[in-house]
Order: structure tokens, then C-alpha cells, then sequence
């Protein structure tokens, strides 16, 4: 029988509350990993987490927005106390955002999206970094976007936020390099959840014109994003750090 990827290992995992966050959890909980959940929304979480004890895993949450920074320690601080370490962490915690000219997206709309999609991930980072210093090493994942590595029309805020946790994660991943922390980030394209559910019933033919443009011709399962965030979190890429790798059904690469 294979090794599982991520056995022992104590995971933070932000925005677990649905979408490739709670893939997530399940993936890595699968692996073998001892799973802290965090999110918004209480009941969601407590759901999940049952469900994954039921299936054998450790398990836990605890409810935090990542935009607020004493929330983002909180949580971290929660693994360390309830674990004794944090070994590896997935910051996938974002937003998206309507479709709508620059010129007349309102400045709430902005604030947002940064605030989430960029503070969110700059507030865990500090936090989780301190908890691996500490502990002689670990792993990150940061969820970007296609969006982080391209262009997409009237997507402004969502293109820049998510190219800034680009650089946040190479950044880190160039500071901490030789302290045994490696950063990576997973660029998912369009993605089933409910944010894009969501996003297709408001804006009709949306979807075909989204999966024509994707040479596999589909959108991705949020599983297919959380077993390539498993892999980089995982020691089967102990020589990988500062990549961002784009799990988007061959979108950048035309």
C-alpha cells in the first residue's frame, strides 16, 4: 500500500467551510493528515468536521475571518495549542466578485475582494511562519487563480488581488527558503462551487464560453485543486518552493 501524503501532519486549512476548502479537508484528511479547520460560518464546520471523524480522521475547527488578524493568529494559535506544532497550512480563504467594467466597479467592491483575497492571505502567512519558525520548519499553499497568471475581462480587483498573492508567495518563499519553509500556491481555473454556480445562473452562456476557452474543455472539480494542494504540501516535493502551479485544465498554457 502507498505511503499517504501528508500522515501526522498537523494542516491548517482557511475558507474550509465549502468549495475547495472543504475538498480540501476531506482530501487531506484522506492523507492522513490531523485537519484544523477554519472559516466563517460555524455550522458548516462542525458538519464537516463530524463528518470526517466519523470517517476515522482528527479533526477539528475553529470559526475565524481571515481579514481580521487577531483571527488569523487565533486559529493558528489554536493548532499549536491543541497539536503542539503546525506543520503545513493551505490559505484558501477568497472571494470573487461580478463581472464588471473597471471603470464602474465601486470602491466597496475593491475593498472586498482585496481585503479577503490579499490581506487574508498576508495576515495567515505571518502567523503560520512564526508557528513553523518555531517548530524548525513546514509547508504553505496559497490558492491564487489563473487570474493570478493572466488576464481576465472585467475582473479587476479579483486579477490584481489574486496576482498579488503571487508575490506574497514568492516573497516568502525566497525569505524562508533556507529555515525548512516552503511556499507554493496552486492556480485553479474556473472551478464547481457555489460561488461559481452562482456566477453561471447570473450570467447565461457563461459557462461554455468559460469551458470552450479551457483546452480539457470542463471546469474542475474542487478534489482536482486540493489533491495538487496535497501534493506540494506533502514531502514528495521537498525541492519545491516559490512555484505556482496552474491546475486549470491547460487554460494558461494556449
Amino acid at each position: 500500500m502507498n505511503e499517504k501524503l501528508l500522515t501526522g501532519k498537523v494542516t491548517l486549512v482557511t475558507g474550509a467551510s465549502s468549495g475547495i476548502g472543504a475538498a480540501a479537508a476531506r482530501v487531506f484528511a484522506r492523507e492522513g493528515a490531523v485537519v484544523v479547520l477554519a472559516a466563517r460560518r460555524e455550522e458548516r464546520l462542525a458538519a464537516l468536521v463530524e463528518e470526517l471523524r466519523d470517517a476515522g480522521a482528527d479533526a477539528s475547527y475553529v470559526v475565524a475571518d481571515v481579514i481580521r488578524t487577531g483571527d488569523a493568529r487565533r486559529a493558528v494559535e489554536f493548532a499549536v495549542e491543541r497539536h503542539g506544532r503546525l506543520d503545513a497550512a493551505f490559505n484558501n480563504a477568497g472571494i470573487g466578485g461580478d463581472r464588471t467594467p473597471l471603470h464602474l466597479m465601486d470602491d466597496d467592491v475593491y475593498d472586498g475582494i482585496m481585503d479577503t483575497n490579499v490581506r487574508g492571505v498576508w495576515n495567515c502567512l505571518r502567523h503560520e511562519i512564526a508557528a513553523m519558525l518555531a517548530a524548525g520548519g513546514g509547508s504553505i499553499v496559497n490558492n491564487s487563480s489563473v487570474g493570478g497568471l493572466v488576464a481576465i475581462p472585467a475582473a479587476a480587483p479579483y486579477v490584481a488581488a489574486k496576482h498579488a498573492v503571487v508575490g506574497l508567495t514568492r516573497a516568502a518563499a525566497d525569505e524562508y527558503a533556507q529555515q525548512g519553509i516552503r511556499v507554493n500556491a496552486v492556480a485553479p481555473g474556473t472551478t464547481r462551487s457555489e460561488i461559481t454556480a452562482d456566477w453561471f445562473g447570473r450570467n447565461p452562456g457563461l459557462e461554455d464560453m468559460v469551458n470552450a476557452m479551457t483546452p480539457q474543455g470542463r471546469t474542475a472539480a474542487p478534489e482536482e485543486i486540493a489533491e495538487a494542494a496535497a501534493w506540494l504540501l506533502s514531502d514528495r516535493s521537498p525541492f519545491l518552493t516559490g512555484v505556482v502551479m496552474p491546475v486549470d485544465g491547460g487554460f494558461v498554457n494556449q
